[in-house]
């Protein structure tokens, strides 16, 4: 089951079907039966075979904050550990790749966030920013993992790479961050061989693609989940970014006009335009 956040309201797709969804998107995240509530909307409506029509995708967020986790991958450790060695922080990275606690940062408010077919924001004042494809975990606020989304941790390498302390700037700013195209509920992780898909376009042709898996991941997704739960509320719940293993080679960076695609089946694909 994939869960939509539309112009009408909430919309429920299963086996190429769509069923309309009772309630507003920050009351369905609260709801601690939401499995069961979504399969009897299944069972008791009729359901139609094309999403609605003048049913505009939203981005999957309403009240919720939006988190991060850095250097869950090798390939993460390895691209932080390049870029900041001139700063004297390389081995910070190495660090947190092999300590216990995560590293976890704050990334979005929902109105820094985009959808599926949005625009996301490239800074005046970066000169090398670069998508990082993740696998996202939609959590309730009793801290429990109902379902999962593609995210877009859009990222300015050179200014986390100038001084680590500046991780902030480089994340946080409009239109920061992706997610969608929607949430797919599930109450079982993953398969660990699920892939990540990465492909950047530029005038219509790709300039790059990566992949990964999570079997790549160094950190249980239960561990961020308990790390970003201590001491820490959430009214709303919230969205946890996982971290990325495909970084961009050299020095490569987004253009204005240029589109990420990340794919992870069974979510589907986030499509975000540059600007």
């Amino acid at each position: 089951m994939i869960l939509y956040r539309t112009t009408q309201g909430p919309w429920l797709q299963e086996r190429g079907r769509h069923y309309p969804v009772p309630g507003d998107w920050d009351a369905l995240f609260a709801r601690p039966d939401l499995v069961p509530f979504l399969r009897r909307q299944v069972r008791a409506d009729r359901a139609l075979r094309r999403r609605p029509t003048g049913a505009r995708l939203l981005p999957p967020i309403g009240a919720q904050e939006v988190w991060a986790a850095g250097v869950t991958y090798a390939r993460s450790r390895v691209a932080r550990v390049s870029e900041s060695k001139a700063a004297g922080g390389s081995d910070f990275y190495d660090r947190v790749y092999d300590a216990v606690r995560p590293e976890l940062f704050f990334k979005a408010t929902p109105h820094r966030v985009v959808g599926h077919g949005g625009t996301l924001h490239l800074r005046r004042d970066s000169r090398w920013m670069v998508p990082e494809p993740e696998l996202t975990l939609a959590i309730d606020c009793r801290g429990r993992v109902f379902g999962y989304t593609v995210g877009n941790d859009l990222s300015c390498r050179d200014i986390e790479g100038e001084n680590p302390l500046y991780l902030p700037q480089a994340k946080v700013f409009d239109g920061c961050a992706g997610l969608g195209p929607g949430i797919f509920i599930s109450s079982r992780p993953l398969p660990r061989k699920t892939a990540i898909r990465l492909e950047i376009r530029r005038s219509q042709k790709a300039i790059f693609r990566g992949v990964t898996r999570l079997d790549q991941m160094r950190k249980p997704q239960r561990v961020l989940v308990e790390h970003l739960f201590r001491d820490n509320s959430f009214p709303q719940g919230c969205f946890l970014m996982t971290g990325t293993g495909i970084v961009p080679p050299g020095r490569l960076s987004l253009r204005k006009g240029d589109q990420a695609r990340i794919t992870i089946r069974p979510i589907g694909t986030l499509v975000n335009t540059m600007a």
